[in-house]
């Protein structure tokens, strides 16, 4: 049997590779929550003003929604354009970068429907065996 080869890692090396987990978090963090998931698959379909996304989307809350579209539009995967009319309009909609992660959250909703089953049996289950 081979021994596993001890793998040094450099102090710069430890801290380079916190930086870079801390940042990727960050940015599961933004894609990863429920309401910039329904927010990119409204505006996935075009241009919205904010309260047209507000109809679109039960639940959301008008400070939520603000919240989440700066957030976007902090990072970059949302663009918000304000027109000098009266009244002021605005429209919001994603970015190249926005309609880059269509593709992948839309394979991820189609994963999550196909193991929901399994989900709620394996959860169904657990807390059968956790009350015992």
């Amino acid at each position: 049997m081979t021994k596993p080869k001890l793998r040094l890692v450099t102090p710069d090396q430890a801290q380079e590779g916190a930086a870079n987990c801390k940042a990727l978090g960050q940015v599961l963090d933004r894609i990863g929550d429920k309401w910039t998931i329904m927010v990119v698959g409204v505006l996935s379909h075009g241009p919205m003003r904010f309260n047209a996304l507000q109809r679109e989307i039960p639940g959301l809350s008008h400070r939520m929604l603000t919240m989440t579209l700066r957030g976007l539009e902090r990072d970059g995967l949302v663009k918000r354009t304000a027109f000098a009319t009266i009244p002021p309009r605005v429209d919001y909609e994603l970015t190249a970068v926005g309609h880059s992660l269509t593709e992948p959250l839309y394979a991820l909703a189609i994963w999550a429907r196909g193991q929901q089953a399994n989900i709620e049996a394996a959860r169904a289950a657990f807390d059968a065996s956790s009350t015992d």
